[in-house]
């Protein structure tokens, strides 16, 4: 058995049936190996970038490890942003490159790059196998390591001759250590019980450790007013009649003004970072923090925590759970207090019920999420409309939000789509994206026709950088550099070229006509909805100012200032 077929058995022992890739020179033993392999499905995308997006969105939708596969040198290169993306949200990806041949190694060989020198800050771990005979290991170690702790791709560069050679060694069957037990609460419960303006703050370290259950189960039994960060949301169930919304830069003023006035914030499974913060010095002035996670880098890295505990935060939340059942906490004021907020603080503008009106993002996600099923899985691009969705639309799980987080990648929800379809070939899974990201992996689109995927698209289509316009217009004094992209092709006739179906809306009496037709088409189907290009995300926060110094429309530029500018 030679080293690419040491491959495909070690992702056989490990129950890998799915993997993302382009084939070319280095790789091309795997691809061959591929050749006589029925148990693992192989996905061709058109951009490696959209294979590690792809396994990405695999990774986040099914709580499996995703896999992708490229070549050396630009295979390679290519591969690094969608690779950066998983290591920013601490995705569990395994990524498989081929390398020029042992003995061409720095000489620069023909489509030879230094892949673990260009990587060696995105990702968890790496390897360049210099032997073939550790490649088994390697594969083991590199599996289980990407999944273990703080999840995070790990990459293994293969030279091509060590891919034809023969390997007769078996795999270390070692095991990782696992923690085990739970640690002691009784301080947390204490700070807890003598709080009276508690807060519970839960980000994307929930779904990563698969304690989506238990932290829905500490969340109802302990009542807490709760907000969520941009990965956090869907934590605590669309139901929940505590959750206050996103929190940060676009959160609710209710989740901000509860963060600001709160005296004990409660962090699970978060890292406290600047877009969810705001000004350091400004958050949560009046709270002692407890913070909760499973990585000790994050504890204290941008704010010290009264209490730090880490551990497996199942056991964790369990604990405190069972703790807080036969005695709970005397907070009625401040829930009725943040109910207040949350009423006239959320996100609860009125629609337009003007039938010929003009589109707005705020009317459309609303609509979106009353129509489709409460499992949908939505795959959001990065700008305007993700702000929208995680604003809007009402998640029953975090697992149905996939959305780039730490690293805001521009093309990343439709091949992030792809991925979520393969994890679940029945599911529903639906791309909102913008004009600008969607042309970042439009070429995606072949990889849906050729597998016939259901995946529906929606395109809001606004003509410019939305977000990019709408920080210059608030904060450069309106002057406007390279957003306009009213040159557009058609996005109906470019859908169609694909052979996908495809509708466009404008006015708001066609909203639910829209959706209901791309979501009962069987197959995919592509809609495009035009806004208006001056329509912004309310409310903002300044990049760099405190969360309590929320800007709404009230404070927006007036065109009469935009023109004297002009």
């Amino acid at each position: 058995m030679n080293g690419a077929q040491h491959i495909l058995e070690a992702f056989h022992r490990h129950n890998i049936s799915t993997v993302f890739g382009y084939p070319g020179g280095c790789i091309m033993p795997l691809y061959d190996a591929l050749v006589d392999d029925v148990g693992v499905e192989h996905v061709l995308c058109r951009h490696e970038q959209a294979c590690a997006l792809a396994a990405d969105g695999y990774a986040r939708a099914s709580g499996k490890l995703g896999v992708c596969i490229a070549t050396s040198g630009p295979g390679a290169t290519n591969l690094i942003t969608g690779v950066a993306n998983a290591h920013r949200d601490s995705i569990p990806m395994l990524v498989v490159t081929g390398q020029v041949p042992s003995g061409l190694i720095g000489t620069d060989a023909f489509q030879e790059t230094d892949v673990l020198g260009m990587t060696l800050g995105i990702v968890k771990h790496s390897y360049l196998v210099e032997d073939a005979d550790s490649l088994p290991a390697i594969m083991e170690e590199a599996i289980k390591l990407a999944q273990s702790g703080r999840p995070g791709p790990v990459w293994i560069d293969i030279p091509k001759d060590l891919l034809l050679t023969e390997v007769a060694d078996t795999p270390s069957t070692r095991s990782t250590p696992q923690e085990t037990g739970c640690p002691d609460l009784s301080e947390a419960l204490s700070m807890l019980r003598s709080a009276r303006k508690p807060l519970l703050y839960s980000g994307g370290g929930i779904s990563l450790a698969h304690a989506e259950d238990s932290f829905r189960a500490f969340a109802e039994s302990c009542a807490l007013p709760a907000v969520v960060t941009l990965k956090g949301i869907g934590n605590p169930g669309k139901h929940n009649p505590y959750n206050l919304g996103m929190l940060g830069m676009h959160g609710s003023r209710a989740a901000n003004k509860a963060v600001d006035e709160c005296d004990l914030l409660l962090v699970i499974g978060a890292r406290l970072d600047d877009r969810a913060t705001g000004k350091l010095d400004g958050f949560a002035p009046n709270a002692r923090i407890i913070h909760i996670d499973a990585d000790a880098a994050e504890i204290n890295k941008l704010r010290s925590a009264d209490l730090a505990i880490r551990g497996d935060l199942n056991a964790i939340l369990s604990g405190l759970t069972e703790a807080l059942q036969d005695e709970p906490l005397a907070i009625s004021n401040w829930q009725k207090q943040c109910r207040t907020w949350h009423t006239t603080g959320g996100f609860h503008a009125a629609d337009n019920e003007e039938p010929l009106a003009p589109i707005t993002g705020p009317a459309f996600i609303r609509q979106l999420s009353r129509v489709a099923p409460d499992d949908t899985v939505i795959a959001c691009d990065v700008g305007q409309h993700q702000m929208w969705v995680a604003q809007h639309y009402a998640f029953d799980h975090p697992r149905h939000h996939l959305t780039s987080g730490g690293l805001g990648t521009m093309g990343f929800g439709l091949p992030a789509a792809i991925g979520a379809q393969f994890a679940d070939r029945n599911s529903t899974v639906i791309n909102v994206t913008g004009d600008g990201s969607f042309m970042m992996n439009a070429q995606e689109l072949a990889t849906i026709r050729r597998y016939n995927l259901p995946v529906k698209l929606i395109v809001m289509d606004n003509q410019c950088l939305g977000m990019v316009r709408q920080q210059q217009e608030l904060f450069y004094n309106n002057r406007e550099s390279q957003i306009n992209l009213d040159d557009n092709p058609d996005f109906v006739a470019m859908a169609r070229a694909f052979d996908i179906p495809a509708l466009h809306i404008e006015r708001t009496d066609q909203i639910r006509r829209g959706i209901e037709t791309i979501l009962a088409y069987n197959g995919p189907m592509l809609l495009h909805v035009a806004i208006s290009r001056e329509e912004n995300v309310w409310p903002i926060v300044k990049p760099g100012a405190s969360n309590r110094e929320m800007i709404d429309e009230t404070r927006r530029p007036s065109k009469a200032s935009k023109e004297q500018v002009a």
